[in-house]
């Protein structure tokens, strides 16, 4: 199979890249994890002070919030194959925009948890899930090194984002900073998916009439293997989804509670560029490595972290690379939710395929904080962190039987 794999991947090495529109993805990627995902950790406390809840509650309104988006995905996931994903990520940024816009006029935390509903919703209609679908739709041969180049540039929204938020949020209110990011859903993202969706348009319509099938890419596992390779495939992604929705929400919280004290937001702050730095480097020397074998990888790195962390705390070096193996393992894995499936299952509708795969994504990074929470506070963090050590050793079976 990975032989198969390396031959195609040659002979397809030399369809052009869609550059413009990797780039505008990019662009509206940021935007879209910055103002709608990575912007409510820091604007959270602010959010629950004014609603007079604890943060606790709040943060359990994004997991509701994000479950119930998980819910709807395989829907989404039709619509891009239906209408287009293009189409579909222009109503995006006006959903996005008038729910933040929404969110920033609510009264109280019931009207507050139905906008942030409709928020994660429109967040599936224009993150990563939708995005692909557009590359793949738009030059399937060329998907696997658009959706590297893509990760690559996205993987700078939370860099850019946490710091703007937190100096925004130190002069604005945070209904005003939800304003601002809806002006910029509105203003930036929509002109990006409307070119998007044109281009996407046309490229469609020259491939309807010119018979263009040889552009489409075949996976690589046959009929009768299909659904078991899928079932395994969306577990193993769910599962590393698990560990590192768990790992991010109480990174900070996890290395201070193991006696890091300052050290434990430095050491965080290396996840960041830890995700960059591994993407870069696929994206220079990777390019000979198959989907799974990049999957296995990710899934080595993820699971490897929290037992490096677990065998050497209070050290300050284990906790620094526990960071960035961690950091390299998630970037990694980014590339992967959107790469893997393609390979496995080819090009044709690979958007109510993405939408099935987000959807496990979603469910289990909607109760990993809970869960991860829970288990710290009564089991204690050495049987915390050898859990999430089990979690990616399980993710890493499931990849190999899907190997098989």
């Amino acid at each position: 199979m990975n032989r198969c794999w390396m031959l195609k991947a040659k002979g397809l090495s030399d369809v052009r890249l869609p550059v413009a529109a990797v780039v505008l993805l990019g662009i509206t990627q940021i935007i879209g994890y910055g103002t709608l995902y990575y912007s409510f950790s820091i604007l959270a406390p602010a959010i629950a002070r004014d609603f007079g809840h604890s943060t606790e509650w709040i943060f359990g309104l994004l997991s509701c919030a994000l479950l119930a988006g998980g819910l709807v995905a395989p829907w989404i996931g039709k619509a891009f194959d239906l209408f287009g994903a293009g189409k579909v990520m222009c109503f995006g940024s006006v959903v996005a925009s008038l729910a933040l816009m929404i969110c920033s006029l609510s009264s109280g935390l019931g009207s507050f948890a139905i906008c942030l509903l409709m928020l994660e919703v429109a967040a599936n209609l224009v993150q990563y899930g939708a995005a692909f679908a557009l590359l793949v739709q738009l030059q399937p041969a060329a998907a696997t090194r658009s959706i590297t180049y893509l990760t690559l540039i996205a993987g700078f929204a939370s860099t850019l984002f946490w710091p703007l938020t937190s100096a925004l949020g130190r002069w604005m209110s945070w209904q005003e900073v939800y304003q601002l990011y809806a002006a910029l859903n509105l203003l930036v993202c929509l002109p990006a998916h409307l070119w998007l969706a044109r281009r996407l348009r046309r490229t469609r319509s020259l491939q309807a009439t010119s018979a263009a099938s040889s552009n489409q890419v075949p996976g690589l596992l046959s009929p009768d293997k299909r659904r078991q390779g899928f079932l395994l495939m969306a577990f193993a992604l769910s599962m590393q989804a698990l560990l590192s929705s768990a790992v991010l929400v109480h990174m900070v919280p996890l290395l201070t509670a193991l006696g890091l004290g300052g050290i434990a937001v430095l050491a965080g702050s290396l996840f960041g560029p830890s995700q960059v730095a591994s993407r870069l480097i696929n994206m220079l020397l990777g390019k000979d490595l198959t989907p799974l074998t990049l999957a296995l990888l990710s899934a080595l790195l993820m699971a490897v972290s929290p037992l490096v962390l677990l065998l050497g705390a209070p050290s300050v070096v284990h906790a620094i690379a526990f960071a960035c193996l961690f950091g390299f393992g998630n970037g990694l894995f980014s590339i992967t939710s959107g790469t893997l499936p393609l390979y496995l299952f080819g090009s044709a509708g690979y958007g109510a395929l993405q939408g099935r795969v987000t959807s496990a994504r979603l469910i289990a990074s909607a109760l990993a904080p809970f869960a991860l929470a829970f288990l710290m506070e009564n089991t204690g963090i050495s049987v915390s962190l050898s859990l999430l050590g089990l979690c990616g050793l399980i993710s890493i079976l499931a990849f190999g039987m899907v190997g098989r």
